[in-house]
């Protein structure tokens, strides 16, 4: 039986599959916790878009734009241009997951703003997981086709580790932003205390998926060392 390229089942597949199982299950959590208190009202009908901006001036970072996006997903904060970035919904709308969403983001820009140091690190690894998430696997394969060439797949193996230290390291990023994010909430007193409960629920549905990420691609990882870490296979 011939191991090398995946022909064949192989018991390492049931690591690919609880990295699905995880990831539908974190997927299935943000969506329906999002979902649930999109239809939720806040009491100070305060779009994210406001939130987002009282936050901002609040921490003194009025040159940081809010821009609404053309599609409903894509919620981000873009340190190149300082801006934070809401889907329409959540930059247009009055629900607890808009302000939630919409200050976790203004988090991410806080954290720019002081130079945190976990995402000064995961901003400095973008330009290498770049390269290693797009040749990781490709380089293992090449090596397995050289008759196990175990230079290429050690390359390989250490490439793909990268994108997983970077989802590693961008944990502590998500954490902090959704803490700053709450603590902003409490200060200012853009949400009621039930309401802030809905938040917190958005925002631990939200880091989940990033933990399922990481999860999985740790996941994936095992298996690439346990397939073609040792020494060259043999039939």
């Amino acid at each position: 039986m011939y191991y090398g390229m995946g022909y064949y089942w192989d018991p390492t597949y049931i690591l690919v599959l609880i990295g699905m199982v995880i990831c539908l299950l974190a997927s299935g959590l943000v969506n329906s916790t999002m979902n649930k208190y999109s239809k939720v009202r806040n009491m100070g009908n305060l779009t994210g878009a406001e939130a987002a901006r009282r936050i901002l001036n609040n921490a003194g970072l009025y040159d940081v734009q809010i821009e609404c996006l053309p599609n409903e997903k894509g919620d981000h904060y873009d340190p190149k241009s300082k801006t934070v970035r809401l889907s329409a919904s959540n930059y247009n709308g009055a629900s607890v997951t808009a302000v939630a969403v919409a200050s976790h983001e203004c988090g991410h820009a806080m954290q720019h703003a002081r130079a945190y140091t976990p995402l000064v690190i995961r901003t400095s690894l973008v330009p290498v997981v770049n390269i290693g998430s797009t040749l990781g696997v490709p380089l293992i394969f090449l090596g397995v086709l050289l008759s196990w060439n175990q230079i290429l797949i050690q390359i390989g193996i250490w490439a793909f580790a990268l994108s997983v230290l970077f989802q590693l390291v961008t944990l502590p990023v998500e954490f902090n932003a959704s803490r700053r994010a709450v603590q902003k909430i409490d200060e200012y007193g853009l949400l009621t205390v039930e309401e802030t409960g809905g938040c917190k629920k958005v925002l631990r549905a939200a880091a989940f998926t990033y933990v399922a990420a990481a999860a999985s691609s740790a996941l994936q990882l095992l298996r690439l060392v346990l397939l073609f870490g040792g020494r060259r296979r043999r039939d």
